[in-house]
């Protein structure tokens, strides 16, 4: 029978790694960075983007005791209702960043589905130089026609949220982690953007695969996962140049992103506060500063943390996703 999970707590932390991996609900932990401690337990991933400020690692907490492992060239846990998983491809062993996408994401296609967690909630997609190249040779579109072929045939109208960005430690080696269930979430859309997977050619030949935000198959449908969020209003960049502007942008996509949630879930906040958790990507070093500032006071009260990462498009200083309870 299939299970509804429980709820997912995230968190920041400043703890000891070796003492979060001694918890029985541990689904998965983060550390980011090339200072991020190691540890060889499946629930552990290094993200390789550096954090501005103290460093700090990114708790997931199930609600039932956790199992681990590993499988080939995937790391998993569970507590029986969630999966989380994990995959690294590098780009020269397979031909490229098409080949590692088509490769990533057609073993988490079949790992998930082996596993009896058939329904993708949640999934991020670090990789480098997200932006090089010309035309429909940019590796970020090259990246999207590999993540379709890896997924095979496909309902746009069930696809998780995601996060795809760019990592920048010249390392050509695709990392994608996920959050797989039994039974499925809520896809949600942004009213005041295109749907991603609808965006017309001029974003390359295969829209990119996602969902603007999911509630999960919870039994209170929370936290609301937010998928990555910029300044896009319809299928177009705005504000180009202007820092503040994009954040202020930025800001009313979640509003309206989080509007549209509360019409599946009323009891949703109407606005980021204390069980809100957001990861911050901001392309220029010299903006990380300026936007740790801008958003300590734009979000008074709210966790989050700031890492150095290229988005997929050139014009947008910084991209931002999380979740909200």
């Amino acid at each position: 029978m299939s299970l509804a999970p429980s709820h997912l707590h995230v968190d920041y932390v400043h703890d000891d790694l070796a003492a979060l991996l001694g918890a029985s609900d541990l689904l998965a932990v983060f550390g980011f960075g090339p200072d991020a401690p190691r540890s060889d337990d499946p629930r552990y991933l290094r993200v390789p983007l550096a954090p501005f400020g103290a460093p700090v690692l990114e708790a997931w907490r199930a609600g039932q005791p956790v199992t681990h492992g590993r499988d080939g060239a995937v790391q998993w846990s569970s507590d029986g209702a969630w999966l989380f998983g994990a995959i690294e491809v590098d780009e020269a062993s397979v031909g490229g960043i098409t080949a590692a996408a088509r490769t990533a994401y057609d073993t988490l296609t079949r790992f998930v589905h082996a596993r009896g967690f058939p329904h993708l909630i949640r999934i991020w997609n670090y990789m480098d130089a997200i932006t090089h190249g010309e035309g429909d040779g940019e590796r970020y579109r090259e990246f999207c026609v590999g993540r379709a072929l890896g997924l095979g045939s496909f309902d746009v109208a069930t696809l998780p949220a995601a996060t795809a960005i760019g990592r920048r430690d010249g390392a050509r080696v695709l990392q994608v982690y996920w959050l797989a269930a039994q039974v499925p979430g809520t896809p949600l859309e942004n009213p005041r953007q295109v749907s991603a997977y609808r965006y017309p050619r001029q974003y390359g030949p295969q829209s990119p695969s996602f969902a603007r935000a999911m509630l999960p198959p919870t039994a209170d449908r929370t936290p609301l996962l937010l998928s990555g969020t910029a300044a896009v209003v319809g299928h177009a960049s705005q504000h180009a140049g202007s820092l503040f502007a994009q954040i202020d942008e930025t800001m009313r996509n979640f509003d309206a992103l989080v509007q549209a949630a509360r019409v599946h879930q009323p009891a949703l906040p109407t606005a980021f506060g204390l069980g809100t958790r957001l990861k911050v990507y901001v392309r220029d070093a010299a903006d990380l500063p300026t936007v740790e500032r801008a958003l300590r006071e734009r979000l008074v009260g709210v966790p989050f943390i700031v890492l150095h990462a290229a988005v997929c498009r050139n014009e947008l200083a910084l991209e931002i996703d999380g979740v909200h309870c």
